[in-house]
C-alpha cells in the first residue's frame, strides 16, 4: 500500500466518523421541527421493522409541526405506535390518513440533557478519528518495516496523518459548539 493510499483512506475514514455525527445532531431536536427528528424511527409494519421515512412522506410546514403522510394508509396505526414507542416524548395526532407531531418547548433542563448527548455523540466521533489515525500509523509502520518506505517517509507520513486528525477533530469540535449554541438558544 503507498503513502497515498494510507493518506486517503484514513481521510475517507475520517469524513466518515464526521458524517455519522453531522446525522447523529440532526436527529437531536432543538424545538424547531426537521424531518430528521423522526426519519429513522424503526416501524413495526409488513411484519417487519422499517424506518419511518420507508413507509411516509415527512414535512414540516411550520417551525413547530411535523406533518406525516404514510404512503399506505394501513400503516398509520403502526406509525403512531412506533412514534409512541420511541424516545421522542413526542404525542403523535391522529387525523385520518395524516399524523401531526407538535414540537413542544424545551425546557431548560431538557436543553442540558441534549447538550450532554450532543458531547457525547462528539466524544464518540473524536475516538472514531482517533482509530482511523492509529490505524493509518499501523500501516505506514507495516510499510516502514517491509522495507517499501523509508523512516524519512514513515515520519512524514505520521505527520500527514496526524494533521488529517487535527483538522477532523478541530471540525467536530465546531459542529459540537454550533449544536450546543443552537441548544442552549430560546
Amino acid at each position: 500500500m503507498s503513502i497515498e493510499e494510507i493518506l486517503f483512506e484514513a481521510e475517507e475514514s475520517m469524513e466518515k466518523g464526521l458524517q455519522f455525527m453531522v446525522h447523529e445532531f440532526a436527529a437531536i431536536r432543538t424545538g424547531k421541527a426537521s424531518p430528521a427528528l423522526v426519519e429513522n424511527i424503526d416501524v413495526e409494519a409488513y411484519g417487519s421493522a422499517m424506518k419511518l421515512k420507508q413507509l411516509a412522506l415527512i414535512t414540516a410546514p411550520e417551525p413547530r409541526l411535523l406533518v406525516i403522510q404514510p404512503f399506505d394508509a394501513s400503516t398509520v396505526r403502526d406509525i403512531e405506535r412506533g412514534i409512541n414507542e420511541s424516545r421522542l416524548g413526542i404525542n403523535p395526532s391522529v387525523d385520518g390518513k395524516i399524523i401531526r407531531l407538535p414540537i413542544p418547548e424545551l425546557s431548560e433542563e431538557r436543553r442540558r440533557d441534549l447538550a450532554r448527548t450532543v458531547k457525547g455523540i462528539a466524544e464518540e466521533s473524536r475516538v472514531r478519528v482517533r482509530a482511523c489515525r492509529r490505524q493509518a500509523m499501523d500501516a505506514a509502520k507495516k510499510e516502514q518495516k517491509e522495507g517499501t518506505i523509508s523512516e524519512d517517509e514513515l515520519r512524514d507520513t505520521e505527520g500527514e496523518v496526524q494533521k488529517l486528525t487535527d483538522r477532523f477533530v478541530a471540525e467536530i469540535d465546531k459542529q459540537t459548539a454550533a449544536k450546543e449554541a443552537e441548544l442552549m438558544k430560546i
